[in-house]
């Protein structure tokens, strides 16, 4: 494989993961926000609930489409993380197919 192409990979899995935990992180922001745990009128709190809005929200917005929410769930965060997983197996099996 060609010498870049392993640290290419390896950034690419550090950025899903990143990915990964910015959905989670949403997640939880949402429900903190839906049981008044956390109020969006204090400035930090708005600003970091749009920031991971605005990065989750295309990629969401496109699973909600094909999987619409049911009974009141959100399944879009879960199926996102379960494709990035999936992705990141592949890039696994690809770097070690490959010795990377």
């Amino acid at each position: 494989m060609d010498v870049l192409a392993g640290p290419i990979l390896k950034l690419l899995l550090t950025v899903i993961d990143l990915y990964v935990w910015i959905v989670v992180i949403g997640v939880i922001l949402s429900w903190l926000t839906a049981y008044k745990v956390v109020n969006t009128s204090n400035r930090f709190v708005y600003m970091v609930g749009d920031f991971i809005f605005r990065i989750t929200e295309p990629v969401l917005g496109r699973i909600r489409r094909i999987l619409p929410v049911m009974g009141g769930f959100d399944l879009s965060p879960i199926a996102l993380i379960l494709g990035l997983m999936l992705l990141q197996d592949v890039l696994i099996n690809v770097m070690v197919k490959f010795g990377a």
